[in-house]
């Protein structure tokens, strides 16, 4: 702040807060519940604005004033639109997973505010919590099941733990240990770091799988050497490995793919931009190719869509609604003074 001679002025912020909040205004979220792993006592139920600022009063060193909250998939689909202004949905597939689109008021039985011009407004989706009501129970499996029972949030965020990061890994060792235990791979010898949950990180799976077949696997070689397998040099055990890799990655990337479609279909544009941003979407190999092939055969003849890779979505979008709130709120200000 002193780089920019912003000091003694008083800065807006733009709040990024990935977690299902009940929204009462631009600036006043309450937390719904915790997902992701997280689970601090005393916020759920609190406006997350009111405790951030008491915190930054605590502080004292500084003079900044929440203009507005978001949710991470919003600055995501704020940041693209900003260049590309086709963009409709936001999608984040990182550690979790959600999804939010543009929507026209006249269809949202929710909304109690002003009906006026725009008449547009973003909706946050929280699809990470699709399949809590036991409509996806035809498709998940004892994996899945067992990943949910010993997770710190049981029966919830269902969909989520089908597709994000956080999951991925886990699901993967645990279909490895089963194949093992059943002499299918590994001579059947399950070493203790891989027997041990949450040991078999996400980043494995994408790394497993820029793997090509020509015989080498070098990068599984050195992930099932760090986990221990004894002479994980059979070609068969590593042509293995990289395909549960795979069948777990296809799924989850044909499950985000088969919600994006569903967005798409509803909004019902013929040019459609999805914004995307998250470590797994960045960073896995295929994963985008397979969400864009997905995508396009889920959606209605006729629409065109694109995916583009937002760059610092919950940070640049964050700051362009909470600049475009301050204009806002400056305008007013001038208008009724």
């Amino acid at each position: 702040m002193a780089d920019h001679e912003l000091n003694g002025k008083q800065i807006p912020l733009g709040f990024t807060f990935s977690f299902p909040c009940h929204q009462e205004g631009l600036a006043v979220g309450r937390l719904a519940r915790w997902t992701k792993g997280f689970n601090c006592e005393g916020v759920v139920g609190e406006d997350v604005v009111t405790l951030l600022q008491q915190a930054i009063k605590r502080r004292g060193d500084i003079n900044v004033e929440c203009v507005a909250i978001l949710n991470d998939t919003v600055g995501c689909l704020m940041s693209c639109a900003f260049s590309d202004h086709s963009t409709e949905v936001g999608v984040i597939l990182g550690t979790g997973t959600n999804a939010c689109y543009m929507e026209k008021l006249q269809r949202v039985e929710l909304w109690d505010g002003i009906n006026s011009e725009p008449d547009q407004v973003i909706i946050n989706t929280e699809w990470g919590a699709f399949g809590d009501n036991g409509c996806l129970d035809f498709v998940r499996t004892d994996i899945d099941k067992e990943v949910d029972r010993t997770s710190l949030n049981p029966n919830k965020q269902i969909f989520e733990k089908m597709i994000s990061g956080m999951y991925m890994g886990e699901i993967v060792r645990r279909l490895i240990v089963e194949c093992a235990s059943k002499g299918l791979i590994f001579n059947g010898h399950i070493p203790a770091d891989l027997n041990t949950e949450g040991r078999f990180y996400t980043k494995y799976v994408s790394e497993i799988e820029q793997d090509e077949d020509d015989g080498e696997f070098s990068r599984t070689q050195q992930i099932l050497d760090e986990l221990g397998v004894i002479k994980p040099t059979l070609i068969i055990d590593c042509q293995r490995v990289q395909e549960i890799c795979r069948v777990i990655s296809e799924r989850a990337a044909f499950l985000a793919s088969a919600g994006i479609a569903a967005l798409i279909n509803r909004i019902n544009k013929p040019n459609a931009t999805v914004a995307v941003d998250g470590s797994l979407y960045r960073f896995h190999p295929h994963f985008h190719n397979l969400m864009l092939q997905k995508t396009q055969s889920l959606t209605r003849e006729g629409l065109k869509l694109h995916m583009m890779l937002s760059e610092d979505g919950s940070g640049k979008g964050a700051a362009l609604v909470a600049a475009v709130a301050h204009r806002i709120r400056t305008t007013s200000s001038a208008h009724s003074s």
